[in-house]
């Protein structure tokens, strides 16, 4: 098992640019199976989630090429078998977003219930609802899912909570179904007019992505070609937050920082210093943070993927702060190792922690519980005194790219030691 070993205190200074975006990444790729000609995904970040997503496209039978260090050349059109395997699922969450494209274009899918973080209850009913909406039958048993129609059709799909996955899944899916969908109460982040503009420039027929009513006319066949993905909001985020608990001046590059209106009114509230480009983020050292509440909310509000950075800012910040995640149950876990850090956190629910800072961190050895909470602790320990050890960084992996090597481009003291060393 990997781990990280970083020394705290020290002084950061340069650039540091955004990959693309990993959520958006995740279903493009899957997307891909809609349509029988070569696809070309640009901006493609090496992470372990793609890396997953990869393996299971190539055991369906997918010819995959990578063509340069961000470029991958795809073609489903040697798909051979519509059983997801059950070891690769057990890996990634985002397996899931499989069933929907292969349900569409060969009727027929079996999924084993996936993986990925455990943070709260994140069950697939709603993924298995919408498909019944659009004609599929659903078998199960303890082990699978079988998904299966003779023609799907289709309907008005009516989330009763705002599911990003979900919703690109229905659109997927839609794609391919004759007549019209309606998706109502859908998510509205970035990755989704994203996705739609992948499927419109091949053919598809999407209205309304990036709003709260999506409706799709389904088409006999789609093709494919080249795509870009955008920059990953979340790593941009992530990497503004660094500048700022390190009291550092850092450009943040080759992101979109219109995908995050809400955390910058935050950190205008808690007294941040920084700049907004078209497409970089500068933070400065100086001014006094204060503390400032945040509440977790579907795009556009406060992402709940950046809700652990920020709440290691805040253990660094003036006076109290309320953290309310009202997205996943249990994300909030990860605050007792804060505390054994040396944070004053107060856990009221699984929802909800009230922080008292500023608090001095000391460096400890510490397990990485989840992705977000992995590279919040590697916030904590940058600015912590002293050495920190965190394990587990497989969780990292998933999300980050060669993230050790970028923060020491940066100054970061932190080292990387795999195996058992």
């Amino acid at each position: 098992m990997g781990k990280f070993i970083v020394q705290g205190g020290g002084k950061l200074k340069g650039e540091i640019e955004v990959m693309g975006a990993k959520n958006a990444a995740l279903k493009i790729l899957a997307a891909t199976i809609l349509s029988q000609e070569e696809c070309t995904v640009k901006n493609m970040p090496q992470i372990e989630d793609i890396t997953r997503m990869i393996d299971l496209l190539i055991d369906l039978g997918t010819k995959v090429k990578k063509t340069n260090k961000k470029e991958y050349r795809i073609s489903t059109k040697s798909i051979n078998k519509i059983h997801l395997d059950l070891g690769l699922v057990q890996k990634l969450r985002a397996s899931v977003m499989l069933a929907g494209p292969l349900l569409a274009r060969f009727k027929e899918v079996t999924l084993p219930h996936p993986g990925g973080c455990i943070i709260g209850q994140r069950p697939i009913d709603l993924f298995l609802d919408g498909f019944k909406t659009l004609g599929a039958k659903v078998e199960e048993n303890e082990n699978y899912y079988r998904l299966s129609t003779k023609k799907l059709k289709g309907g008005k799909i009516v989330l009763p909570k705002i599911s990003v996955t979900v919703t690109e899944a229905m659109m997927m899916t839609a794609t391919l179904a004759e007549g019209e969908t309606q998706i109502k109460n859908a998510a509205m982040e970035p990755e989704i007019p994203a996705l739609a503009e992948y499927l419109n420039k091949h053919g598809a027929k999407i209205e309304g992505a990036g709003t709260s009513a999506i409706t799709i006319k389904g088409v006999k066949e789609l093709g494919a070609g080249d795509f870009e993905l955008i920059p990953d909001r979340i790593e941009t985020g992530t990497f503004v937050i660094l500048g700022l608990i390190t009291g550092n001046q850092i450009k943040v590059t080759k992101c979109n920082p219109e995908h995050l209106e809400t955390l910058w009114l935050l950190l205008k509230k808690a007294g941040a210093r920084f700049h907004l480009g078209k497409d970089y983020v500068i933070t400065y050292p100086g001014g006094k943070l204060k503390g400032v509440n945040l509440i977790t909310h579907e795009y556009p509000g406060f992402a709940t993927d950046l809700q652990a950075p920020f709440t290691v800012l805040m253990t660094q910040a003036h006076g109290l702060s309320l953290i309310h995640e009202t997205i996943f149950e249990g994300r909030l876990f990860y605050t007792d190792i804060l505390n054994q850090m040396g944070a004053n956190i107060i856990m009221c629910d699984p929802h909800r922690v009230v922080i008292n800072g500023p608090s001095m961190l000391y460096g400890r050895r510490v397990v990485s519980p989840d992705l977000r909470a992995g590279i919040a602790l590697v916030l904590a320990a940058l600015v912590a005194e002293g050495e920190s050890q965190i394990e587990n960084i497989y969780q990292i992996d998933r999300g980050y790219e060669k993230i050790h090597e970028r923060l020491q481009k940066l100054g970061a003291k932190i080292k990387r030691i795999d195996g058992d060393e």
